[in-house]
C-alpha cells in the first residue's frame, strides 16, 4: 500500500541526521514538501540536498537551537507566511545527558525542558491554526521507551521523556475533534550518534572496550540487534499518514521487544 503525502508539508526536528533525517527522508519519498530544522546549517544543507524532490516540491531548513524558543517561534511564523500552514510536526531532539538522577543539577533539567517540552509547545501553537484550517494534523514526537520502563543511568532523560508523554496525551484529548492527531514514538536502542556517545561513556565508565557495550546491549534486546533509524522512521511516515487517522493518543515502541510492560 502506498502512502500519499503530495500536497502535504511537514518540518521535521533534529531532521539533519538519525532518526530525524531517516524521517523526513520517508516522508519526501511519499510527496511531502520536507522543511528541516536544526542548529547546524551546513549539516542542514547537506541533508536537504540528500532529499528526493517530489514533483512540485521545494525543500528547505531552518537553522536553530531549540533552547531559543522566542527565535524559533518567530522562524516558524515566517516560514507559514512563505509556504502556507504545515500538516506535520515531527518533534525530535537529541536527549539529555546520561548520569545518574540523584547527582543531576537543576540546570539539566531547565535545559532539557526547554529544549524538548518547550519548543515543542511553541511549535504546536505556532502551526495548530494551520492543521485546524486544513482538517489534517499529525503531530508525532520521538521520545523513547522511558515513558513505559526507565532505563539506567538516564535520570533526566527518564524524567523529561515522561513529562513530554503526559504533555502529549493532553494534546491528543483537546485537538482530536479538529482532526489532529498526536502520538509518540519511542524508539528503542538505534544506531545514532546519541547511541554511540551512550556506548563511548559507558565503555570509559566501566573500563569496557565498546564491543564489550555492544554486545550487552544487544542482549537486552529479543532481536539482538540495534534498529536501523530507517525502521523508527517507518513508524513515523505511517502515523504522519491518513491510514492512521483514528490513531491518537498513543505510544508507540520501536524497539525489537526490549521494553518489559505492554
Amino acid at each position: 500500500m502506498k502512502i500519499d503525502l503530495s500536497h502535504k508539508s511537514a518540518l521535521v526536528c533534529g531532521g539533519s541526521k538519525g532518526i530525524g533525517f531517516a524521517s523526513a527522508k520517508l516522508l519526501a519519498e511519499s510527496g511531502c514538501r520536507v522543511i528541516l530544522l536544526s542548529r547546524n546549517e551546513s549539516d542542514l544543507k547537506s541533508a536537504r540536498q540528500s532529499l528526493p524532490v517530489p514533483a512540485g516540491q521545494n525543500h528547505s531548513y531552518i537553522a536553530c537551537d531549540m533552547n531559543d524558543t522566542e527565535r524559533l517561534k518567530n522562524l516558524t511564523e515566517n516560514l507559514i507566511q512563505r509556504i502556507g500552514p504545515i500538516h506535520i510536526l515531527v518533534n525530535n531532539s537529541g536527549g539529555p545527558a546520561a548520569g545518574p538522577l540523584l547527582y543531576a543539577q537543576t540546570e539539566e533539567f531547565t535545559n532539557a525542558i526547554r529544549q524538548h517540552l518547550l519548543s515543542a509547545h511553541v511549535l504546536v501553537q505556532t502551526l495548530v491554526n494551520g492543521m485546524k484550517q486544513a482538517s489534517y494534523g499529525r503531530i508525532i514526537n520521538i521520545i523513547s521507551t522511558s515513558v513505559k520502563q526507565p532505563l539506567p543511568n538516564l535520570g533526566v532523560s527518564n524524567t523529561l521523556r515522561g513529562a513530554m508523554a503526559n504533555w502529549s496525551k493532553t494534546l491528543a484529548n483537546e485537538l482530536g475533534i479538529y482532526g489532529i492527531t498526536v502520538n509518540n514514538v519511542l524508539p528503542g536502542a538505534t544506531r545514532t550518534e546519541r547511541l554511540e556517545s551512550l556506548i563511548e561513556k559507558k565503555s570509559h565508565q566501566h573500563q569496557m572496550n565498546k564491543e564489550e557495550v555492544e554486545k550487552e546491549m544487544m542482549e537486552e534486546i529479543p532481536m539482538k540487534r540495534f534498529a536501523r533509524p530507517e525502521e523508527v522512521a517507518a513508524a513515523v511516515l505511517f502515523l504522519a499518514s491518513p491510514l492512521a487517522s483514528y490513531i491518537n493518543g498513543i505510544n508507540l515502541p520501536v524497539d525489537g521487544g526490549r521494553t518489559s510492560s505492554l
